[in-house]
């Protein structure tokens, strides 16, 4: 790949060499990072709980199973999976905050 020289009058910049803006970036980069990850969390139990509740579907139509019942079945389970996730998710980041500040407390 062809490298572009810098126009002679224009400021050169190394921003590996200062470590005040290098931590700044880096924390910019992990928060979003973060936020990112807990949004793709979110959709992945929104995909597997309707997936669950479309299963369900598919095997009471299939078996037969009365309407009311088949849904009020799928309804249930997709409400059911959906809300263990949520728990997961709230409990694994209780948990991720817990240990940061023993460890911030044992350093001390």
């Amino acid at each position: 790949m062809r490298t572009r020289r810098a126009h002679p009058d224009q400021m050169t910049l190394d921003w590996s060499k200062d470590a005040e803006i290098e931590r700044i970036i880096e924390a910019r980069v992990a928060i979003r990072a973060e936020a990112q990850a807990i949004r793709w969390r979110f959709r992945l139990i929104f995909v597997e709980s309707l997936m669950m509740a479309a299963l369900v579907l598919a095997a009471g139509f299939t078996l037969g199973q009365p309407t009311p019942l088949v849904m009020r079945g799928a309804f249930l389970v997709g409400i059911a999976c959906f809300t263990s996730g949520m728990l997961l998710i709230v409990l694994s980041g209780v948990t991720c905050n817990v240990l940061d500040r023993l460890r911030r407390w044992r350093r001390r």
